[in-house]
């Protein structure tokens, strides 16, 4: 939701700017190419970063710590 706010806002910038209040000249065009680099930049880093968290310590459990429980199988921990 916090992306979707951010997105819609800076869309809205473009929309309800006015050049002699802020001195800003804002487009809906300009803030879309903007939201647009933002995101991919977003995903493009997102994306490197699993995939080397992947590659070293991996992003999943194993199929027996799955069964077993994350909380006895990861932090040791049981109900009694």
């Amino acid at each position: 939701m916090h992306g979707i706010g951010g997105i819609i806002g800076a869309l809205l910038t473009g929309v309800f700017a006015s050049k002699e209040i802020s001195g800003l000249n804002a487009s809906v065009l300009t803030q879309l190419k903007g939201v647009a680099v933002t995101v991919i930049y977003g995903f493009a880093a997102s994306f490197v970063i699993l995939q080397v968290i992947d590659k070293t310590m991996g992003l999943r459990v194993t199929e027996e710590q799955e069964r077993e429980g994350l909380d006895i199988s990861l932090h040791g921990e049981s109900i009694e």
